[in-house]
């Protein structure tokens, strides 16, 4: 990481290696003035949970149960305010599903079509399919789903031939009136009814780490960050669903789990940068935060 002005740019700085060392700034201090805690304080740090999300959180916390330990509540540090520290906590998350659809034609000129049958015609009707109707209008709780095209491609660097396949990539997000299962139904009939009488196939490959919806039932734990974010702050943070997914979904099946960190304006870009007041500011919200729990919650 570099330091420029009052600034500290890296990768992660704010998605969410910030987080982390805020946190155990956070913890060291408490123990310094405390001592030994009434309760434990556990680290859960995995390094997979942009990707496949198959050897970090999920196989550890299923060792942690394994061995008779039992969590009490989570925080998690993911970046989930929009514009200033303060701004918003997380209670939930919509679903996230992602998929390849392959159509599959005929290979051919093309100055003779007839003799051809080409996918890109049928991938255009497919895509007019999927994004003629939304997926809902959204709930109480959660914004609504939505699907997105991510890419498109038929891997032909010639004018004149007219290619055998074409493919796109998609991503859900989505609510709780929906379920990976459920989307996988919707997607599969939508792309059989495009390319019916067409004379093409057409095959999906969804990705094994579909999140599904949830929302916490964290109420006492979300009260009390709220509160001690505003003492901090001066400001009363909203309880939100909305944005990506994280490891919450898998910490949900173990124990509530609420998620409050940085402001995520620069995450996933060149330069993500954080201002070293707002990490100053996130280590005194956990370190008050951790101070209040054990007062509320005991051991």
């Amino acid at each position: 990481a570099d330091i420029e002005a009052d600034t500290l740019y890296g990768r992660g700085a704010v998605d969410m290696k910030g987080a982390v060392a805020c946190f155990a700034a956070a913890a060291l201090d408490y123990l310094e003035t405390n001592g030994t805690p009434p309760g434990t304080i556990s680290f859960l740090i995995t390094g997979d949970e942009e990707g496949v999300s198959i050897n970090g959180t999920r196989k550890l916390l299923a060792w942690a149960k394994d061995r008779g330990e039992t969590l009490s509540h989570c925080l998690v540090g993911e970046p989930t305010n929009p514009d200033e520290l303060g701004d918003m906590i997380k209670i939930g998350r919509r679903g996230s599903l992602s998929g390849t659809i392959t159509i599959t034609g005929k290979q051919g000129h093309s100055a003779y079509p007839h003799l051809a049958n080409n996918p890109v015609r049928g991938m255009a009707k497919v895509l007019e399919t999927l994004f003629a109707e939304p997926l809902d209008q959204g709930t109480d709780v959660f914004d609504a789903s939505t699907l997105e095209v991510t890419s498109v491609d038929v891997g032909n660097p010639a004018f004149n031939v007219i290619p055998a396949e074409a493919t796109a990539r998609f991503n859900i997000r989505f609510n709780d009136l929906h379920s990976a299962g459920s989307l996988r139904a919707r997607i599969d009939a939508q792309v059989a009814d495009a390319i019916a009488d067409t004379g093409l196939s057409g095959a999906i490959a969804y990705e094994p780490n579909a999140a599904e919806a949830f929302r916490t039932e964290a109420g006492d734990i979300a009260a009390l960050l709220s509160e001690t974010i505003e003492a901090e702050t001066g400001r009363r943070p909203k309880l939100s669903t909305s944005g990506g997914t994280s490891d919450a979904r898998y910490i949900k099946d173990y124990c509530p789990v609420i998620e409050f960190g940085l402001v995520g304006q620069t995450m996933h870009q060149v330069d993500e940068n954080v201002s070293l007041a707002d990490l100053a500011a996130l280590t005194a919200i956990y370190r008050r935060f951790i101070e209040r729990y054990f007062d509320r919650f005991g051991g």
